[in-house]
Protein backbone atom coordinates (compact mmCIF):
# COMPACT_ATOMS: atom_id res chain seq x y z
CA UNK A 1 0.00 0.00 0.00
CA UNK A 2 1.04 3.57 -0.57
CA UNK A 3 1.31 5.90 2.41
CA UNK A 4 -1.99 7.52 1.42
CA UNK A 5 -3.71 4.15 1.18
CA UNK A 6 -2.32 3.10 4.54
CA UNK A 7 -3.54 6.35 6.07
CA UNK A 8 -7.01 5.77 4.63
CA UNK A 9 -7.12 2.17 5.86
CA UNK A 10 -6.10 3.17 9.39
CA UNK A 11 -8.72 5.91 9.42
CA UNK A 12 -11.43 3.41 8.44
CA UNK A 13 -10.34 1.05 11.20
CA UNK A 14 -10.29 3.92 13.70
CA UNK A 15 -13.84 4.90 12.71
CA UNK A 16 -14.97 1.31 13.05
CA UNK A 17 -13.29 0.85 16.45
CA UNK A 18 -15.24 3.83 17.78
CA UNK A 19 -18.56 2.56 16.48
CA UNK A 20 -18.94 4.92 13.53
CA UNK A 21 -18.85 2.29 10.78
CA UNK A 22 -20.74 -1.00 10.55
CA UNK A 23 -19.23 -4.12 9.04
CA UNK A 24 -21.03 -3.48 5.77
CA UNK A 25 -19.93 0.17 5.67
CA UNK A 26 -16.32 -0.72 6.50
CA UNK A 27 -16.07 -3.43 3.85
CA UNK A 28 -17.76 -1.18 1.31
CA UNK A 29 -15.30 1.66 1.97
CA UNK A 30 -12.33 -0.70 1.82
CA UNK A 31 -13.50 -2.17 -1.46
CA UNK A 32 -14.19 1.24 -2.97
CA UNK A 33 -10.65 2.33 -2.08
CA UNK A 34 -9.15 -0.86 -3.51
CA UNK A 35 -8.10 -1.99 -0.04
CA UNK A 36 -10.32 -5.03 0.28
CA UNK A 37 -7.42 -7.47 0.47
CA UNK A 38 -4.92 -5.10 2.08
CA UNK A 39 -6.49 -5.16 5.56
CA UNK A 40 -6.47 -8.45 7.43
CA UNK A 41 -9.65 -10.15 8.56
CA UNK A 42 -8.39 -10.11 12.15
CA UNK A 43 -7.93 -6.32 12.03
CA UNK A 44 -11.46 -5.91 10.65
CA UNK A 45 -12.97 -8.20 13.27
CA UNK A 46 -11.10 -6.53 16.14
CA UNK A 47 -12.20 -3.08 15.03
CA UNK A 48 -15.82 -4.19 14.70
CA UNK A 49 -15.76 -5.79 18.15
CA UNK A 50 -14.19 -2.66 19.61
CA UNK A 51 -16.83 -0.45 18.02
CA UNK A 52 -19.63 -2.57 19.47
CA UNK A 53 -18.09 -2.65 22.95
CA UNK A 54 -17.29 1.05 23.13
CA UNK A 55 -20.69 2.10 21.78
CA UNK A 56 -22.44 0.00 24.40
CA UNK A 57 -20.12 1.10 27.21
CA UNK A 58 -20.38 4.81 26.38
CA UNK A 59 -24.18 4.53 26.40
CA UNK A 60 -24.13 2.93 29.85
CA UNK A 61 -21.66 4.88 31.96
CA UNK A 62 -21.52 3.35 35.41
CA UNK A 63 -21.50 5.21 38.72
CA UNK A 64 -18.29 3.45 39.76
CA UNK A 65 -15.23 1.86 38.14
CA UNK A 66 -12.25 0.22 39.73
CA UNK A 67 -9.79 2.57 38.04
CA UNK A 68 -10.43 6.01 36.62
CA UNK A 69 -7.69 7.32 34.31
CA UNK A 70 -7.87 11.08 33.74
CA UNK A 71 -6.38 11.86 30.33
CA UNK A 72 -5.99 9.64 27.25
CA UNK A 73 -2.62 11.01 26.22
CA UNK A 74 0.81 9.42 25.94
CA UNK A 75 0.82 7.97 29.45
CA UNK A 76 -2.93 7.44 29.86
CA UNK A 77 -3.28 5.27 26.77
CA UNK A 78 -0.30 3.15 27.79
CA UNK A 79 -1.65 2.69 31.31
CA UNK A 80 -5.14 1.81 30.08
CA UNK A 81 -3.81 -0.83 27.69
CA UNK A 82 -1.62 -2.52 30.27
CA UNK A 83 -4.37 -2.54 32.90
CA UNK A 84 -6.89 -3.89 30.40
CA UNK A 85 -4.49 -6.66 29.36
CA UNK A 86 -3.18 -7.44 32.84
CA UNK A 87 -6.22 -7.23 35.13
CA UNK A 88 -9.94 -7.98 35.29
CA UNK A 89 -10.64 -4.52 36.69
CA UNK A 90 -13.18 -2.13 35.27
CA UNK A 91 -11.41 0.89 33.77
CA UNK A 92 -12.78 4.27 32.75
CA UNK A 93 -10.59 6.55 30.63
CA UNK A 94 -11.68 10.19 30.55
CA UNK A 95 -10.56 12.41 27.68
CA UNK A 96 -11.56 16.08 27.44
CA UNK A 97 -10.93 16.15 23.70
CA UNK A 98 -12.63 14.38 20.84
CA UNK A 99 -11.73 11.45 18.66
CA UNK A 100 -8.59 11.22 16.57
CA UNK A 101 -10.10 9.37 13.63
CA UNK A 102 -10.24 10.82 10.15
CA UNK A 103 -7.96 13.79 10.91
CA UNK A 104 -5.30 14.15 8.18
CA UNK A 105 -3.28 16.53 10.35
CA UNK A 106 -2.88 13.70 12.86
CA UNK A 107 -2.25 10.87 10.44
CA UNK A 108 0.14 12.68 8.08
CA UNK A 109 3.45 13.35 9.87
CA UNK A 110 4.31 16.28 7.60
CA UNK A 111 1.04 18.03 8.50
CA UNK A 112 1.48 17.97 12.27
CA UNK A 113 1.96 21.73 12.68
CA UNK A 114 -1.66 22.26 11.60
CA UNK A 115 -2.68 20.80 14.97
CA UNK A 116 -1.16 23.82 16.72
CA UNK A 117 -3.91 26.28 17.59
CA UNK A 118 -6.64 23.97 16.29
CA UNK A 119 -9.60 22.53 18.18
CA UNK A 120 -7.24 19.71 19.16
CA UNK A 121 -5.04 22.09 21.16
CA UNK A 122 -5.48 23.37 24.72
CA UNK A 123 -3.78 26.59 23.55
CA UNK A 124 -2.02 27.50 26.76
CA UNK A 125 0.47 30.35 26.95
CA UNK A 126 3.57 30.90 29.01
CA UNK A 127 3.61 34.18 30.92
CA UNK A 128 5.90 36.90 29.48
CA UNK A 129 9.18 37.98 31.08
CA UNK A 130 11.95 40.35 30.05
CA UNK A 131 14.12 37.37 29.11
CA UNK A 132 11.76 36.58 26.21
CA UNK A 133 11.21 40.20 25.19
CA UNK A 134 7.97 40.32 27.21
CA UNK A 135 6.20 37.97 24.81
CA UNK A 136 3.54 35.40 25.74
CA UNK A 137 4.78 32.10 24.31
CA UNK A 138 2.41 29.46 23.02
CA UNK A 139 2.29 26.12 24.81
CA UNK A 140 0.55 23.63 22.55
CA UNK A 141 -0.92 20.56 24.31
CA UNK A 142 -2.98 17.88 22.60
CA UNK A 143 -6.71 17.94 23.39
CA UNK A 144 -7.77 14.81 21.53
CA UNK A 145 -7.66 11.05 21.96
CA UNK A 146 -3.95 10.31 22.20
CA UNK A 147 -3.18 13.75 23.63
CA UNK A 148 0.05 15.27 22.40
CA UNK A 149 0.99 11.83 21.07
CA UNK A 150 -1.59 12.56 18.35
CA UNK A 151 -0.50 16.14 17.65
CA UNK A 152 3.25 16.32 18.23
CA UNK A 153 6.20 16.06 15.84
CA UNK A 154 6.52 12.25 16.23
CA UNK A 155 10.13 12.35 17.50
CA UNK A 156 10.94 9.13 19.35
CA UNK A 157 14.07 9.81 21.39
CA UNK A 158 14.68 8.71 24.97
CA UNK A 159 17.53 10.97 25.96
CA UNK A 160 20.70 9.58 27.53
CA UNK A 161 21.06 7.04 30.36
CA UNK A 162 22.27 9.83 32.62
CA UNK A 163 18.84 11.47 32.45
CA UNK A 164 17.28 8.53 34.26
CA UNK A 165 20.26 7.96 36.55
CA UNK A 166 19.83 11.61 37.56
CA UNK A 167 16.25 10.89 38.60
CA UNK A 168 17.51 8.11 40.85
CA UNK A 169 20.19 10.40 42.28
CA UNK A 170 17.46 12.89 43.18
CA UNK A 171 15.65 10.28 45.26
CA UNK A 172 13.64 8.40 42.63
CA UNK A 173 15.02 4.98 43.49
CA UNK A 174 14.23 2.36 40.85
CA UNK A 175 14.13 4.89 38.02
CA UNK A 176 17.77 4.62 36.90
CA UNK A 177 18.36 3.73 33.27
CA UNK A 178 19.05 0.03 33.75
CA UNK A 179 15.88 -0.32 35.82
CA UNK A 180 13.61 1.39 33.28
CA UNK A 181 15.29 0.00 30.14
CA UNK A 182 13.02 -3.08 29.96
CA UNK A 183 9.98 -0.78 29.85
CA UNK A 184 11.58 1.47 27.24
CA UNK A 185 12.17 -1.58 25.08
CA UNK A 186 8.70 -3.03 25.70
CA UNK A 187 6.93 0.03 24.34
CA UNK A 188 8.54 -0.03 20.89
CA UNK A 189 8.76 -2.12 17.74
CA UNK A 190 12.09 -0.92 16.35
CA UNK A 191 12.62 -1.43 12.62
CA UNK A 192 16.23 -2.45 13.18
CA UNK A 193 15.40 -5.47 15.34
CA UNK A 194 16.01 -6.17 19.00
CA UNK A 195 19.33 -5.24 20.58
CA UNK A 196 20.56 -4.63 24.10
CA UNK A 197 19.03 -1.15 23.86
CA UNK A 198 16.16 -1.51 21.38
CA UNK A 199 12.95 -3.48 21.60
CA UNK A 200 10.65 -5.23 19.15
CA UNK A 201 7.04 -6.37 19.31
CA UNK A 202 5.86 -3.38 21.34
CA UNK A 203 2.76 -1.30 20.60
CA UNK A 204 4.57 1.59 18.88
CA UNK A 205 6.41 1.02 15.58
CA UNK A 206 9.57 3.13 15.40
CA UNK A 207 11.60 3.88 12.28
CA UNK A 208 14.53 6.00 11.17
CA UNK A 209 14.72 7.29 7.59
CA UNK A 210 17.48 6.06 5.34
CA UNK A 211 19.90 8.71 4.14
CA UNK A 212 18.67 8.49 0.55
CA UNK A 213 15.06 9.05 1.68
CA UNK A 214 15.81 12.23 3.62
CA UNK A 215 14.58 15.61 2.48
CA UNK A 216 17.35 17.85 1.07
CA UNK A 217 17.03 20.19 4.07
CA UNK A 218 17.51 17.27 6.46
CA UNK A 219 20.45 16.03 4.44
CA UNK A 220 22.22 19.40 4.39
CA UNK A 221 22.16 19.52 8.19
CA UNK A 222 23.85 16.12 8.32
CA UNK A 223 26.43 16.93 5.67
CA UNK A 224 27.31 20.29 7.22
CA UNK A 225 27.56 18.92 10.74
CA UNK A 226 29.73 16.03 9.60
CA UNK A 227 32.16 18.27 7.73
CA UNK A 228 32.24 20.54 10.79
CA UNK A 229 33.41 17.56 12.82
CA UNK A 230 30.43 15.75 14.30
CA UNK A 231 30.23 11.96 14.14
CA UNK A 232 27.38 10.37 12.20
CA UNK A 233 24.85 8.62 14.45
CA UNK A 234 22.83 5.86 12.81
CA UNK A 235 20.43 5.40 15.74
CA UNK A 236 19.63 8.29 18.10
CA UNK A 237 18.52 5.75 20.72
CA UNK A 238 21.71 3.72 20.37
CA UNK A 239 24.82 3.68 22.56
CA UNK A 240 25.49 7.40 21.95
CA UNK A 241 23.53 10.31 20.52
CA UNK A 242 26.42 12.79 20.53
CA UNK A 243 26.45 13.60 16.85
CA UNK A 244 24.22 14.03 13.82
CA UNK A 245 21.91 11.73 11.90
CA UNK A 246 18.33 10.80 11.03
CA UNK A 247 15.86 10.97 13.86
CA UNK A 248 13.60 8.19 15.15
CA UNK A 249 9.85 8.52 14.51
CA UNK A 250 6.74 6.70 15.72
CA UNK A 251 5.23 5.95 12.34
CA UNK A 252 4.57 3.00 10.07
CA UNK A 253 4.29 3.19 6.29
CA UNK A 254 4.36 6.97 6.48
CA UNK A 255 1.44 7.21 8.94
CA UNK A 256 1.59 8.37 12.57
CA UNK A 257 1.09 5.71 15.21
CA UNK A 258 0.09 7.56 18.37
CA UNK A 259 -0.48 5.89 21.72
CA UNK A 260 -4.21 6.03 20.93
CA UNK A 261 -3.64 3.94 17.83
CA UNK A 262 -0.76 1.76 19.06
CA UNK A 263 -1.76 1.13 22.67
CA UNK A 264 -5.44 1.87 23.06
CA UNK A 265 -7.19 0.75 19.88
CA UNK A 266 -6.15 -2.93 20.19
CA UNK A 267 -7.74 -3.00 23.67
CA UNK A 268 -11.03 -1.29 22.82
CA UNK A 269 -12.78 -4.65 22.36
CA UNK A 270 -12.23 -5.41 26.06
CA UNK A 271 -15.62 -4.96 27.78
CA UNK A 272 -13.87 -3.92 30.99
CA UNK A 273 -12.46 -0.80 29.27
CA UNK A 274 -14.57 2.30 28.65
CA UNK A 275 -13.23 5.39 26.88
CA UNK A 276 -15.38 8.49 27.36
CA UNK A 277 -14.56 11.38 25.04
CA UNK A 278 -15.33 15.09 25.47
CA UNK A 279 -15.49 14.46 29.21
CA UNK A 280 -13.70 17.26 31.10
CA UNK A 281 -12.58 16.28 34.59
CA UNK A 282 -13.43 19.23 36.83
CA UNK A 283 -12.47 17.95 40.27
CA UNK A 284 -11.48 15.13 42.57
CA UNK A 285 -13.83 13.58 45.12
CA UNK A 286 -11.99 13.67 48.44
CA UNK A 287 -13.17 11.77 51.52
CA UNK A 288 -10.86 12.17 54.46
CA UNK A 289 -7.32 11.47 53.26
CA UNK A 290 -8.49 9.51 50.24
CA UNK A 291 -9.51 10.27 46.67
CA UNK A 292 -12.67 8.34 45.91
CA UNK A 293 -13.61 9.56 42.46
CA UNK A 294 -13.91 12.49 40.08
CA UNK A 295 -16.42 15.05 38.93
CA UNK A 296 -16.74 15.46 35.19
CA UNK A 297 -18.50 17.74 32.74
CA UNK A 298 -19.94 15.84 29.79
CA UNK A 299 -22.66 17.03 27.40
CA UNK A 300 -23.09 20.11 29.59
CA UNK A 301 -23.92 17.99 32.64
CA UNK A 302 -21.89 17.62 35.83
CA UNK A 303 -21.51 14.02 36.99
CA UNK A 304 -19.71 12.27 39.79
CA UNK A 305 -18.07 8.91 39.14
CA UNK A 306 -16.50 6.94 41.95
CA UNK A 307 -13.31 4.89 41.87
CA UNK A 308 -13.39 1.59 43.72
CA UNK A 309 -9.62 1.26 43.68
CA UNK A 310 -8.02 4.55 42.64
CA UNK A 311 -7.86 7.57 40.38
CA UNK A 312 -4.77 7.97 38.20
CA UNK A 313 -4.03 11.44 36.88
CA UNK A 314 -2.52 11.38 33.39
CA UNK A 315 -3.57 14.92 32.49
CA UNK A 316 -0.07 16.27 31.92
CA UNK A 317 2.20 18.82 33.55
CA UNK A 318 -0.40 21.61 33.39
CA UNK A 319 -3.74 20.00 34.20
CA UNK A 320 -2.57 17.39 36.70
CA UNK A 321 -1.32 20.02 39.18
CA UNK A 322 -4.44 22.09 38.45
CA UNK A 323 -6.66 19.17 39.51
CA UNK A 324 -4.59 18.66 42.65
CA UNK A 325 -4.90 22.33 43.57
CA UNK A 326 -8.64 22.34 42.89
CA UNK A 327 -8.88 19.56 45.50
CA UNK A 328 -6.88 21.60 48.02
CA UNK A 329 -3.68 19.65 47.47
CA UNK A 330 -0.80 22.08 47.10
CA UNK A 331 0.74 25.09 48.76
CA UNK A 332 -1.78 26.10 51.41
CA UNK A 333 -0.90 29.79 51.21
CA UNK A 334 -1.24 29.97 47.42
CA UNK A 335 -4.56 28.09 47.55
CA UNK A 336 -5.92 30.47 50.19
CA UNK A 337 -5.13 33.38 47.87
CA UNK A 338 -7.72 32.08 45.39
CA UNK A 339 -10.23 30.89 47.97
CA UNK A 340 -9.46 27.17 47.97
CA UNK A 341 -9.40 25.47 51.38
CA UNK A 342 -6.26 23.45 52.01
CA UNK A 343 -6.73 19.70 52.18
CA UNK A 344 -3.08 18.58 52.12
CA UNK A 345 -0.14 20.96 52.19
CA UNK A 346 2.20 19.85 49.41
CA UNK A 347 4.23 22.94 48.45
CA UNK A 348 5.79 21.22 45.44
CA UNK A 349 2.53 21.07 43.48
CA UNK A 350 2.91 23.34 40.47
CA UNK A 351 6.57 24.04 41.20
CA UNK A 352 9.68 22.78 39.38
CA UNK A 353 8.25 23.53 35.91
CA UNK A 354 10.85 22.89 33.19
CA UNK A 355 10.66 23.35 29.44
CA UNK A 356 12.94 22.70 26.48
CA UNK A 357 13.56 25.75 24.31
CA UNK A 358 14.58 26.50 20.72
CA UNK A 359 14.87 29.43 18.37
CA UNK A 360 12.02 30.17 16.00
CA UNK A 361 13.61 32.43 13.49
CA UNK A 362 16.87 31.34 11.83
CA UNK A 363 15.59 31.35 8.26
CA UNK A 364 17.74 30.63 5.21
CA UNK A 365 17.15 31.02 1.50
CA UNK A 366 17.81 27.92 -0.57
CA UNK A 367 19.27 28.27 -4.06
CA UNK A 368 16.46 26.21 -5.59
CA UNK A 369 12.81 25.60 -4.72
CA UNK A 370 12.35 23.45 -1.62
CA UNK A 371 11.11 19.93 -2.31
CA UNK A 372 7.69 18.91 -0.94
CA UNK A 373 7.82 18.13 2.79
CA UNK A 374 8.61 14.65 4.05
CA UNK A 375 8.62 12.80 7.34
CA UNK A 376 7.78 15.22 10.18
CA UNK A 377 9.02 18.34 8.35
CA UNK A 378 12.40 17.67 9.95
CA UNK A 379 14.00 14.28 9.37
CA UNK A 380 17.41 14.88 10.91
CA UNK A 381 18.81 16.23 14.14
CA UNK A 382 21.94 16.48 16.17
CA UNK A 383 22.85 16.54 19.84
CA UNK A 384 25.91 18.48 20.90
CA UNK A 385 27.53 20.16 23.89
CA UNK A 386 27.50 23.90 24.39
CA UNK A 387 30.61 23.43 26.56
CA UNK A 388 33.17 20.69 26.07
CA UNK A 389 33.36 19.84 29.75
CA UNK A 390 29.71 18.73 29.91
CA UNK A 391 29.15 15.01 30.52
CA UNK A 392 26.26 14.83 28.04
CA UNK A 393 24.93 16.93 25.15
CA UNK A 394 22.69 19.84 26.13
CA UNK A 395 21.95 21.19 22.63
CA UNK A 396 19.55 19.69 20.11
CA UNK A 397 19.26 21.16 16.62
CA UNK A 398 16.54 20.42 14.10
CA UNK A 399 16.27 21.20 10.40
CA UNK A 400 12.80 22.33 9.33
CA UNK A 401 11.61 22.17 5.74
CA UNK A 402 9.43 25.26 6.10
CA UNK A 403 9.99 28.71 7.66
CA UNK A 404 9.50 28.61 11.45
CA UNK A 405 9.31 32.18 12.68
CA UNK A 406 7.87 33.86 15.76
CA UNK A 407 4.98 36.24 14.99
CA UNK A 408 6.83 39.43 15.96
CA UNK A 409 9.73 38.59 13.69
CA UNK A 410 7.39 37.57 10.88
CA UNK A 411 5.83 41.01 11.02
CA UNK A 412 9.25 42.66 10.75
CA UNK A 413 11.15 40.51 8.26
CA UNK A 414 9.81 39.39 4.88
CA UNK A 415 10.40 35.75 4.09
CA UNK A 416 12.92 35.01 1.33
CA UNK A 417 12.27 32.80 -1.64
CA UNK A 418 12.70 29.07 -0.95
CA UNK A 419 12.86 29.46 2.86
CA UNK A 420 13.91 26.78 5.31
CA UNK A 421 14.91 26.80 8.98
CA UNK A 422 17.71 25.61 11.22
CA UNK A 423 16.65 25.75 14.86
CA UNK A 424 19.16 25.55 17.71
CA UNK A 425 17.54 24.13 20.83
CA UNK A 426 18.50 23.71 24.47
CA UNK A 427 17.53 20.52 26.28
CA UNK A 428 19.79 20.88 29.30
CA UNK A 429 17.80 23.76 30.77
CA UNK A 430 18.68 25.05 34.25
CA UNK A 431 15.81 27.53 34.62
CA UNK A 432 12.91 26.42 36.78
CA UNK A 433 9.42 27.86 36.93
CA UNK A 434 5.97 27.30 38.35
CA UNK A 435 2.26 27.08 37.67
CA UNK A 436 -0.34 28.96 39.74
CA UNK A 437 -4.12 29.10 39.69
CA UNK A 438 -5.44 32.66 39.48
CA UNK A 439 -9.04 31.68 40.27
CA UNK A 440 -10.75 28.75 41.99
CA UNK A 441 -12.54 27.71 38.78
CA UNK A 442 -11.69 24.45 37.05
CA UNK A 443 -11.36 26.30 33.77
CA UNK A 444 -10.01 29.54 35.22
CA UNK A 445 -6.92 31.46 34.19
CA UNK A 446 -3.50 30.05 35.03
CA UNK A 447 -0.14 31.67 35.44
CA UNK A 448 2.26 29.29 33.70
CA UNK A 449 5.80 30.54 34.12
CA UNK A 450 8.77 28.38 33.06
CA UNK A 451 11.19 31.29 33.48
CA UNK A 452 12.73 30.74 30.07
CA UNK A 453 16.32 32.02 29.90
CA UNK A 454 16.20 33.18 33.50
CA UNK A 455 19.43 31.37 34.34
CA UNK A 456 22.68 32.77 32.95
CA UNK A 457 23.81 29.24 32.05
CA UNK A 458 20.80 28.83 29.75
CA UNK A 459 21.43 32.18 28.09
CA UNK A 460 25.06 31.29 27.49
CA UNK A 461 24.16 27.86 26.09
CA UNK A 462 21.66 29.36 23.65
CA UNK A 463 24.21 31.93 22.57
CA UNK A 464 26.70 29.15 21.87
CA UNK A 465 23.97 27.37 19.91
CA UNK A 466 23.47 30.48 17.79
CA UNK A 467 27.21 30.66 17.08
CA UNK A 468 27.27 26.97 16.18
CA UNK A 469 24.45 27.52 13.69
CA UNK A 470 26.50 30.29 12.09
CA UNK A 471 29.51 28.01 11.82
CA UNK A 472 27.48 25.23 10.21
CA UNK A 473 26.13 27.69 7.66
CA UNK A 474 29.70 28.30 6.53
CA UNK A 475 30.34 24.63 5.77
CA UNK A 476 30.69 23.76 2.03
CA UNK A 477 27.51 21.66 1.83
CA UNK A 478 25.46 24.42 3.42
CA UNK A 479 26.92 27.18 1.23
CA UNK A 480 26.20 25.07 -1.83
CA UNK A 481 22.57 24.59 -0.74
CA UNK A 482 21.72 28.06 0.60
CA UNK A 483 22.21 31.56 -0.75
CA UNK A 484 22.26 33.27 2.62
CA UNK A 485 20.67 33.57 6.02
CA UNK A 486 17.77 35.97 5.65
CA UNK A 487 16.49 36.10 9.24
CA UNK A 488 18.17 37.45 11.23
CA UNK A 489 20.12 39.39 8.60
CA UNK A 490 23.71 38.26 8.28
CA UNK A 491 24.75 41.82 9.12
CA UNK A 492 24.13 41.40 12.84
CA UNK A 493 27.57 40.83 14.33
CA UNK A 494 27.82 41.89 17.97
CA UNK A 495 27.02 39.67 20.91
CA UNK A 496 24.42 42.14 22.09
CA UNK A 497 22.60 41.99 18.75
CA UNK A 498 22.62 38.21 18.73
CA UNK A 499 21.40 37.97 22.31
CA UNK A 500 18.61 40.41 21.51
CA UNK A 501 17.55 38.20 18.60
CA UNK A 502 17.60 35.13 20.87
CA UNK A 503 15.23 36.87 23.29
CA UNK A 504 12.89 37.76 20.42
CA UNK A 505 12.95 34.36 18.74
CA UNK A 506 13.13 31.88 21.61
CA UNK A 507 10.14 29.58 21.93
CA UNK A 508 9.61 26.08 23.28
CA UNK A 509 9.42 22.48 22.19
CA UNK A 510 6.06 22.11 24.04
CA UNK A 511 7.72 19.80 26.60
CA UNK A 512 6.54 20.92 30.08
CA UNK A 513 7.51 18.57 32.92
CA UNK A 514 8.14 18.41 36.63
CA UNK A 515 5.13 20.07 38.31
CA UNK A 516 4.31 17.12 40.61
CA UNK A 517 7.75 15.60 40.90
CA UNK A 518 8.47 12.22 42.41
CA UNK A 519 10.95 12.09 45.24
CA UNK A 520 11.45 12.08 48.99
CA UNK A 521 12.36 15.71 49.70
CA UNK A 522 10.04 18.41 51.02
CA UNK A 523 9.06 19.55 47.52
CA UNK A 524 8.22 16.05 46.24
CA UNK A 525 4.59 15.35 45.38
CA UNK A 526 4.65 11.67 44.46
CA UNK A 527 6.32 8.54 45.86
CA UNK A 528 8.83 7.12 43.35
CA UNK A 529 8.05 3.54 44.40
CA UNK A 530 4.31 3.82 43.72
CA UNK A 531 3.65 7.17 41.99
CA UNK A 532 1.02 7.74 44.68
CA UNK A 533 0.51 11.29 45.90
CA UNK A 534 2.16 11.77 49.28
CA UNK A 535 -0.39 11.66 52.07
CA UNK A 536 -3.35 10.72 49.87
CA UNK A 537 -4.86 7.26 49.44
CA UNK A 538 -6.35 6.20 46.13
CA UNK A 539 -4.55 8.78 43.99
CA UNK A 540 -1.60 8.29 41.64
CA UNK A 541 0.01 10.40 38.97
CA UNK A 542 1.45 8.95 35.77
CA UNK A 543 2.53 11.65 33.36
CA UNK A 544 5.32 14.14 32.65
CA UNK A 545 4.56 16.12 35.80
CA UNK A 546 6.29 13.50 37.98
CA UNK A 547 9.69 13.83 36.28
CA UNK A 548 12.11 15.37 38.81
CA UNK A 549 14.11 16.88 35.96
CA UNK A 550 13.61 17.00 32.23
CA UNK A 551 15.38 14.64 29.87
CA UNK A 552 17.98 15.74 27.34
CA UNK A 553 15.66 14.94 24.41
CA UNK A 554 11.97 15.04 23.51
CA UNK A 555 9.65 14.02 26.33
CA UNK A 556 7.22 11.80 24.41
CA UNK A 557 8.99 8.52 25.22
CA UNK A 558 9.57 9.23 28.94
CA UNK A 559 5.92 10.31 29.23
CA UNK A 560 4.80 6.92 27.91
CA UNK A 561 7.24 5.37 30.37
CA UNK A 562 5.22 6.88 33.21
CA UNK A 563 2.15 4.96 32.08
CA UNK A 564 4.13 1.74 31.69
CA UNK A 565 5.70 2.06 35.14
CA UNK A 566 2.41 2.95 36.83
CA UNK A 567 0.74 -0.10 35.27
CA UNK A 568 3.49 -2.34 36.57
CA UNK A 569 3.18 -0.84 40.05
CA UNK A 570 -0.59 -1.40 40.07
CA UNK A 571 -0.55 -4.91 38.62
CA UNK A 572 2.46 -6.27 40.51
CA UNK A 573 2.20 -4.21 43.66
Amino acid sequence: MTNKSKEHAETLLDLTATGKLSRRALLSHLAAAGLGTAVSASAVNQALAAGLVQTQNAANIQSEYDYIIVGAGAAGCALARRLADGTDASILVLEAGGNDDGVPEIDNPAAWVANIGSERDWNYFYTPTEHVDNRPILLSRGKVLGGSSSTNALVWVRGVPGDYDNWAAQGAEGWDFQSVLPKLKAMEDWQGGETELRGTGGPIPVMAPTLDSLHPVAKVLIDSAESWGMPYIEDMNGPSNLGVGPNNFNMRDGVRVSTARGYLRPALDNPNLTVLLRAKTTGLVMEGNACRGVTILVDGEQRTIRAGAEVVLCAGAIDTPRLLMLAGIGNAEDLADVGIASHTHLPGVGQNLQEHILLGGMIYEARAPIAPPTHNLEGSTFFWKSRSELTAPDLMFVSIQIPYLMPGLAAEYPLPQNPFTISPGLMGVKSRGYLKMLTSQHDGELEIQPNILQELEDREAMYQGFLLAEELANEPAFREFAVQRSIPPEGISTRAEKEAFIRRSVTTYFHPVGTAKMGVDDMAVTDPATLKVHGIDGLRIADASVMPSTTSANTHVPSILMGEMAADMIING
